[in-house]
């Protein structure tokens, strides 16, 4: 739901472009913060210190260009953690296979909460094609070893 009849625009609370920026009182201290949440998440992307008003009381107003810079801010914090938890979840190995050639193996963990696995691909490094790809434990630890047993499978 992306309508003009769904934004908000108020001085403590926006909701545009499928992101909401909310001002609240920050428990830690006299001051306020600003969460942005990403409509239809639970939790937010990014909170962070918002500035006081000029009554030195109340929070400063949001406006357009504070809300564009906090989805840009929010966004980057998305998608830094989708490559951290990438990164996490992949492997990859280069062996020297029996017949010379070069193989790559990559371990990818399938994010899955009911059937947790791996997938194990092996790629001839020099033209990226798919040699061969198996299901393997999610805990699986890619070693030399164990990425030649995979590239003789």
């Amino acid at each position: 739901m992306n309508d003009a009849a769904a934004d908000v625009m108020e001085p403590t609370l926006w909701k545009k472009t499928g992101w909401m920026a909310r001002v609240i009182k920050n428990d830690d201290d006299e001051g306020w913060a600003v969460e942005m949440i990403r409509v239809g998440d639970s939790e937010p992307a990014l909170v962070g210190p918002w500035t006081m008003g000029r009554d030195k009381k109340n929070p400063k107003p949001l406006n357009a260009k504070d809300f564009s810079t906090l989805v840009k801010t929010a966004s980057e914090v998305l998608e830094r953690h989708r490559l951290h938890a990438r990164a996490m979840g992949h492997q990859s190995l280069t062996i020297s296979a029996d017949d010379g050639r070069r193989i790559r193996v990559d371990v990818d963990v399938v994010a899955d909460e009911d059937d947790p696995h791996a997938l194990a691909s092996c790629f001839d490094d020099a033209t990226s094609t798919k040699l061969s790809c198996r299901r393997v434990d999610a805990g699986f630890k890619l070693s030399k070893l164990s990425a030649a047993e995979l590239a003789r499978a």
